[in-house]
């Protein structure tokens, strides 16, 4: 029985892959001309050679970031679950603390957030690992915004799937592992891999208390060598190679998870 399309439908015809391949290289080379034609004429050769001698500091400092970035990968969701979790709790207290924490994590930003804990609370209480500290800050940060991306997906499943949900027995743990997680995936996706991809850049903030990561080397080659725009080009293909496969890892499973409705 045919359907009436609605008016934002379009249809879309197969694609074959060489098609699709020559317009990918395309856009890729066109884009990696413009900017090779722009440092061409920003830059020196003289100030690549000089950046090239210090390519072990670069690989040091990649290295860092993605010991931190991953660890905060891990930490950053697992917060962002208790915290909408907490939002959801039936205990009043607990999700007012749950939204008044998430709401000043996301009203300030993150470089006062390294200054005030890393200099204020941590070092009250005696923590003096940067490491420890940075990822505990990384974590807090990322999962005040993680635990939304959750809570909107969770909510976008409807009353009536919870009700017969209970109708037939599920306990609330079933419930949610059944019914509402497999849906709230599709939801949540896109925008989570958007966030986790925003993580791996707020790292580069950290340098401002000493972490040795990608950032502060790449600060301390410049100061070395002179060469400002060749020492923050390699970092920039650097987070963009870290966060590049995040994108496409996240586009997989949309493909996997995705259904018609």
């Amino acid at each position: 029985m045919a359907t009436a399309a609605g008016p934002l439908a379009v249809s879309r015809k197969p694609t074959g892959f060489i098609p699709q391949a020559l317009s990918w290289l395309g856009a890729v080379g066109l884009i990696g001309t413009i900017v090779y034609l722009a440092l061409w004429q920003l830059t020196s050769r003289d100030g690549w050679m000089g950046v090239w001698e210090y390519r072990e500091l670069f690989w040091k400092g990649a290295k860092g970031t993605i010991r931190l970035a991953s660890a905060a990968l891990v930490t950053g969701t697992l917060f962002g679950l208790m915290l909408a979790a907490g939002r959801r709790a039936p205990w009043l207290p607990v999700r007012a603390l749950c939204v008044v924490h998430v709401e000043i994590i996301r009203g300030t930003p993150l470089l006062v957030q390294i200054l005030v804990l890393y200099y204020g609370v941590f070092h009250l209480v005696r923590l003096e690992d940067r490491w420890l500290s940075s990822l505990l800050i990384l974590s807090n940060f990322s999962g005040a915004y993680i635990s939304e991306i959750f809570r909107a997906g969770i909510e976008s499943v409807g009353a009536s799937q919870l009700e017969s949900a209970r109708a037939i027995g599920l306990t609330t743990v079933q419930t949610y592992r059944y019914v509402i997680f497999p849906q709230a995936l599709r939801q949540v996706l896109p925008p989570l891999a958007g966030q986790l991809v925003s993580l791996i850049k707020d790292s580069s903030l950290l340098s401002i208390i000493g972490l040795e990561e990608a950032t502060l080397n790449a600060q301390q080659i410049a100061s070395f060598t002179f060469s400002s725009l060749e020492s923050y080009m390699p970092l920039a293909v650097g987070y963009l190679l870290l966060t590049l496969p995040i994108s496409l890892w996240s586009r997989w499973l949309e493909g996997r998870a995705k259904f018609e409705t």
